[in-house]
């Protein structure tokens, strides 16, 4: 189908990276009334242990396509992938499906395995019978605003 969401990229997370600590302000910012800022505290933040739980299983796929825009996966961004998670119901995953790669919300539904996109006009993919192959469960995404 035209503008399914497919993947371009994949790449396997080294779990030798360097840590890299980077400036963290704990205080929340405010998105609606303004407040007074006193002394902002200074923490350091590395970006692996916030985003990597399992590093010998996570690694990361860029996405294609338009299909899973109201999941706030967008053409383009970033998706951090954990092979150790559970593909439970509702979760959004990384399966192939005559070998090809698609990133979908999984669903169960009366003895029924889907695919499901979070746009439309797309239909949900029953993929009961065939054969596939769940790559892992996406935990994080990135993407530029």
């Amino acid at each position: 189908m035209k503008n399914e969401t497919k993947i371009t990229h994949i790449k396997k997370l080294n779990p030798h990276c360097s840590k890299i600590n980077l400036c963290f302000y704990q205080e929340s910012i405010p998105a609606g009334i303004p407040s007074q800022v006193e002394g902002l505290s200074e923490e350091k933040l590395d970006l692996n242990e916030l985003l990597i739980k399992n590093p010998s299983a996570t690694f990361f796929l860029r996405v294609s396509g338009h299909s899973m825009n109201k999941a706030g996966i967008h053409n383009n961004d970033i998706l951090i992938v954990d092979r150790s998670l559970v593909p439970a119901d509702d979760r959004v995953i990384i399966v192939s499906v005559n070998d090809e790669l698609r990133v979908k919300r999984l669903k169960y539904e009366n003895e029924k395995i889907l695919l499901v996109s979070e746009s439309n006009p797309y239909s949900p993919i029953d993929i009961t019978g065939e054969e596939f192959r769940i790559w892992g469960v996406v935990v994080n995404v990135l993407h530029e605003l």
